[in-house]
């Protein structure tokens, strides 16, 4: 997955800047991003401060974590299983 040029702070900055009355065409020209990118952020980060966000992102890495563990322990138990049942 592609990482975003943009640090935690500036999303949050950007998007302080549109709730103050910058209009997002501006907003988006000035920043090198299409409206499509800011609107998508406006959807997932509304109301969050850069903690948050912060937090945020460690909780999804912490459960991309934890769902590969998952997905490793089920292959290991589908492994034994057939394994068993062929003797």
């Amino acid at each position: 997955m592609k990482t975003s040029k943009y640090s935690d702070s500036q999303i949050v900055q950007i998007l302080k800047q549109a709730d103050n009355g910058v209009p997002v065409p501006e907003l988006c020209r000035e920043h090198g991003m299409s409206s499509a990118t800011f609107y998508k952020w406006r959807s997932k980060y509304a109301g969050m401060d850069a903690a948050l966000l912060t937090r945020l992102k460690e909780l999804e890495a912490e459960n991309a974590r934890l769902k590969k563990l998952y997905v490793e322990a089920q292959l290991h138990t589908d492994i034994l299983k057939e394994c068993l049942s062929k003797k």
